[in-house]
């Protein structure tokens, strides 16, 4: 999250500023493809020099399920082994693991948190290459590790955080193609289409409608679409507070789909690829057992399911969640305003969170 004044002005109608940045995305993507690309791609040059035989990723909250998208796109597209950090071991039991040949990647938008600044030193300490990728270059976490990849998205003053989490999906994907020689060329269109998906919100106020009353969500996905699951069950329940639980298409059938019956809202992600084909026994059960299930994804499965929101097809599975999670963000800020609440100032939130 940024460091950005968050006060809001009285006067503003709620949520029109979280609006504003959710429509500033194309934009965003555009200039990480044109002017952050070459630093993207510097990086990745040093970093392959050292030779990293290992990686951990380390982030909170949104960041966190960008995180969990590059440990998808480092393990399956470099063939490295990837760990999500606990950083309690460093900050609260004074850990001291050796890093030696690992590349630490820290994600965060504003860098300004305790717990990932004195994590990354700890890191980087231990012998690890270190690397910040975050939204302010002046971030004491930009500050204490030795290479920084700037998100390129502008303030964002909106709570919940929308552009700067696409601006890391797509700098992550950028960096791990850069690692594995790739050209990146499969994330050459997402402006364009990003900008088409934000165009059909009337889609997604029709069905915010749906859960405008709901006590509980379930959301599923597997394999890529996975991180979707749950940064759009963290921005339903920063926004309209309604508890929503994300779930692995695999881990659902071992327990959770007791849970599910005929008056259970379900949203499952389905990728065109491989985590799609992965989530077709979840999806046969939840059809099964009646669940009011929406889907977002191929459109054949929509148009299978009936409620829904098709996404582009012919887009390389592993850029898609750039495309997955806008109109999961659009249904977020519609479920909260159709509850008469303000997406731009979540209660007991900040900006700027600090963990220690």
């Amino acid at each position: 999250m940024t460091s950005a004044d968050t006060d809001t002005d009285t006067a503003t109608p709620p949520g029109a500023i979280m609006s504003a940045e959710m429509a500033e995305q194309p934009e965003v993507l555009r200039r990480i493809l044109a002017d952050g690309t070459p630093r993207i791609r510097e990086v990745a040059d040093a970093i392959s020099g050292r030779g990293p035989r290992f990686v951990l990723l380390t982030a909170r909250g949104t960041s966190d399920n960008a995180a969990l998208y590059a440990k998808y796109l480092v393990e399956v597209l470099l063939g490295k082994p990837v760990g999500l950090t606990s950083m309690s071991t460093t900050t609260a039991y004074h850990a001291e693991p050796d890093l030696s040949d690992c590349l630490v990647i820290t994600v965060s938008q504003s860098g300004g948190s305790p717990d990932l600044v004195a994590s990354t030193e700890a890191a980087r300490k231990a012998g690890a290459i270190t690397l910040a990728v975050t939204n302010n270059a002046d971030s004491p976490l930009a500050a204490v590790s030795a290479f920084h990849i700037d998100l390129l998205a502008g303030p964002e003053r909106a709570l919940p955080a929308t552009k700067t989490y696409t601006a890391e999906l797509l700098s992550l994907f950028l960096l791990v193609e850069a690692l594995r020689g790739g050209d990146g060329s499969a994330a050459d269109g997402l402006p364009d289409l990003a900008a088409q998906v934000l165009a059909r919100r009337r889609e997604v106020v029709e069905l915010a409608q749906r859960y405008r009353f709901a006590q509980r969500l379930v959301i599923t996905s597997r394999g890529y679409g996975y991180p979707t699951a749950r940064e759009a069950a963290l921005k339903i329940m920063e926004t309209s507070y309604i508890p929503a639980q994300p779930f692995s298409g695999a881990d659902l059938l071992h327990g959770p789909l007791a849970m599910v019956d005929n008056v259970s809202p379900v949203i499952a992600i389905v990728p065109d690829g491989r985590g799609g084909q992965a989530l077709q026994p979840a999806l046969d059960q939840l059809r099964a057992r009646g669940a009011d299930l929406t889907v977002v994804g191929q459109a054949h499965e929509v148009a299978r399911t009936g409620p829904g929101f098709a996404l582009p097809a012919g887009v390389a599975e592993e850029v898609q969640p750039i495309l997955e999670i806008l109109p999961l963000q659009m249904l977020a800020y519609e479920i909260a305003i159709a509850r008469g609440l303000d997406p731009d100032a979540p209660r007991a939130l900040a900006k700027v969170t600090e963990t220690h």
